[in-house]
């Protein structure tokens, strides 16, 4: 019964308290990335949005129907959510080109859908990370401390970078993000080779050990039954005990507020006349709402009593040049994140990385912190009807299921090899393919719009969706 409870009770948390910003709403979603609806995807609904030059942009939500295009989206979806969630890149690179070139939406959609994939594969991977801890330490896996340094200026830099995503030229977007997603792809490989070096190492030095020890009859027989039922032992009573100790509900409690400030601020902005005044001091409330929270989380650990424990023995007070610097990433990194319309997953991963993060603290951080951003995306789209409600509903349920299950076998997997690097080539390679799958469908679209002689300048924010 309690355990029962508790399941409901984390789930509901996990869907009701997530934050960020809305990356994606730009992604593929610009006006002038519309096409014509493609052949064989049923009847499409229409939308008021109209850019200035008058074109109007379509819906296209194919029926949903069993065919060959929903067993191979499927089988796509599964494989971005399983390799995603254990990168800790949730798989946005891999669903949007599906959704686009195989189920057949239209880019506006498909990037309403994926959030919601995404939201699926995230909700699933925390809800399994959440119970967990530290590789080494005796602290959660999710770095709590981190997500409340990082998260808020990085929904800052996500609100920002969105701004220039509606003013930037479809072909810049997609130069700088196959330019971007290369070179931290390329990064994450080799900090992968280094730590499988590393890990290497470890294990030539364990076998030796072993080997020492096996040829000293005194020890052989000391090690076995009592030391391996007492470490079995405390691991059942961690696991018993460890989903209530590992939330750190303070923090969790001020990221939820983040969320509906964030939430409530961008709904009223989509109700507001662009570039009015009262746009910019909507736009404007989301800096002290950030600032506030990053700069709390900042002074405890600027004063000791709050610490970056999962850096294990490097977890001192930092400076305040040390704490400019992580808010400063995180607003970059939500800046090129809201720009190329990727979320944080693909630049959060291998900064993490960068900061000496483990590989498996990395990846659950970033994916809690997807949690939020997605999830208000979702919640966003569904206000706006952006989205067919049964294809989001089965595609969620896909990446739920695909991100629990490779969580549980590949995690496994790693802890048997003893090799933790298989996080890091994941997370490159998620990157890289990423890349060539957004890459080309940006690269697509920009020569359709070459043969239609379409505009491909700077676009005016005031005019934008005017």
């Amino acid at each position: 019964m309690g355990r029962m409870w508790l399941w409901h009770a984390v789930t509901a948390l996990s869907i009701a308290s997530m934050a960020a910003v809305v990356a994606a709403d730009s992604v593929l979603s610009r006006p002038g990335a519309a096409a014509a609806p493609p052949p064989g995807t049923g009847g499409a609904t229409q939308n008021s949005t109209r850019r200035s030059d008058g074109n109007s942009y379509h819906h296209v939500w194919p029926p949903m129907e069993f065919g060959w295009r929903i067993v191979v989206g499927s089988l796509i979806g599964l494989f971005g959510a399983a390799f995603g969630s254990v990168g800790g890149v949730g798989g946005g690179g891999i669903f949007l080109p599906m959704l686009v070139l195989v189920i057949g939406f239209d880019p506006k959609s498909s990037a309403a859908v994926s959030k919601c994939m995404i939201m699926g594969a995230c909700v699933s991977t925390v809800y399994y990370n959440i119970k967990l801890k530290h590789p080494t330490l005796d602290i959660p896996l999710i770095d709590y401390d981190l997500a409340m340094l990082i998260q808020p200026m990085l929904m800052l830099g996500i609100s920002i970078g969105v701004i220039f995503n509606v003013v930037f030229p479809d072909w810049l977007i997609t130069t700088l993000l196959i330019i971007i997603f290369l070179f931290t792809s390329t990064k994450a490989f080799l900090k992968g080779v280094e730590a499988w070096k590393k890990e290497t190492i470890k294990k030539r030095e364990a076998a030796q050990r072993m080997e020492q020890i096996s040829k000293e009859p005194e020890h052989a027989t000391a090690i076995p039954t009592e030391s391996g039922s007492s470490i079995d032992a405390k691991n059942t009573s961690d696991e018993k005990s460890s989903l209530l100790k590992n939330v750190y509900w303070k923090e969790f409690g001020l990221l939820s507020f983040v969320w509906l400030a964030f939430l409530g601020l961008q709904i009223a902005n989509k109700y507001s006349a662009r570039c009015s005044p009262l746009y910019w001091i909507l736009n404007s409330l989301q800096i002290p709402v950030a600032v506030g929270v990053t700069m709390y989380e900042a002074h405890g650990l600027m004063t000791g009593k709050k610490a970056l424990s999962s850096k294990g023995s490097q977890q001192n007070a930092l400076k305040p040049r040390q704490l400019f610097v992580y808010c400063q990433l995180g607003i970059i990194a939500g800046l090129v994140g809201g720009l190329l319309g990727v979320g944080g997953g693909f630049i959060m991963g291998p900064l993490f990385l960068e900061l000496g993060i483990p590989p498996q603290v990395s990846s659950a951080t970033a994916t809690f912190a997807m949690m939020f951003s997605s999830s208000m995306s979702v919640v966003e789209y569904y206000l706006l009807h952006r989205f067919p409600v049964p294809y989001a509903a089965y595609f969620i349920a896909v990446t739920f299921i695909a991100a629990i299950i490779s969580q549980h076998y590949l995690r496994k997997l790693i802890s048997w090899l003893g090799r933790a690097s298989l996080i890091i080539f994941i997370l490159a390679s998620m990157i890289f393919i990423s890349a060539i799958s957004l890459g080309g469908v940006g690269i697509t679209n920009i020569i359709h719009k070459i043969e239609r002689h379409q505009y491909m300048g700077f676009e005016s924010l005031c005019k934008y969706g005017a």
